[in-house]
């Protein structure tokens, strides 16, 4: 976390963030710019509002690191349900396609884990923000398309189950950029030969940025523009 002091305001800094649940990132880089009241400011890596954890905001000369700051390995904390799947991979939709899932033991979800582990080939979820045509994924999912995206190649070094509780798998994902936590959690109930979503999730570190040394909206507040408050 970088000391707001440490250098003029045109240096730019880093700051990391602990973006709260439903918060946008776009909402977190809003938040630091009227803090800091920086002219040149960007996040480096987005969250989506049902995640939380570490978000890396740049500003001034700092956006110039974080392309560099976007391409390191990433972790996470999710948690993934067994028994329905979502058209989105996660809460922002409805579940749907229940099935039974207690017939799965500790042991097939751990040999099925080993199957994601390494270099592997992943397709998105249909609500993304990639661009098909010239129009962001998730855009064309919500006005009813079964438009089809490309399987890219991957890395996950670490997916490593943490506990189970009932159909929740608390899990730890250390995996490269580009990953998609919520198509592992579809793409394991897959395997297991049910469904699954993801139901939470919480970054946790970007390379050797941890979130443990992140603060939240109010601590930034405070720490910045206590005269605020």
């Amino acid at each position: 976390m970088s000391d707001p002091n440490a250098a003029p305001q045109d240096e730019g800094q880093v700051f990391l963030f602990d973006k709260p649940l439903g918060w946008t990132s776009f909402q977190a880089v809003k938040k630091l710019k009227y803090l800091t009241k920086s002219k040149k400011i960007g996040h480096a890596g987005t969250l989506d509002p049902l995640a939380t954890g570490l978000l890396i905001i740049c500003s001034g000369k700092k956006t110039k690191t974080i392309e560099g700051i976007q391409a390191q390995p990433k972790e996470y904390e999710a948690t993934i349900r067994l028994g329905a799947s979502t058209p989105s991979y996660d809460l922002e939709t409805e579940p749907e396609e229940h099935c039974a899932w207690e017939h799965i033991s500790r042991s097939d979800i751990e040999r099925a884990l080993e199957q994601f582990r390494g270099e592997i080939m992943q397709t998105p979820p249909l609500f993304s923000a990639i661009k098909v045509e010239g129009k962001r994924a998730y855009d064309m999912a919500r006005a009813g398309s079964d438009h089809q995206l490309k399987s890219r190649p991957v890395t996950i070094y670490a997916f490593d189950l943490l506990e189970q509780e009932g159909p929740d798998l608390k899990v730890r994902i250390a995996c490269s950029k580009g990953t998609y936590i919520r198509s592992l959690a579809h793409d394991l109930g897959l395997s297991l030969g049910i469904r699954s979503h993801l139901a939470a999730l919480r970054r946790t570190k970007i390379g050797d940025f941890e979130v443990s040394k992140a603060l939240t909206p109010e601590g930034w507040q405070q720490l910045l523009r206590p005269e605020t408050d």
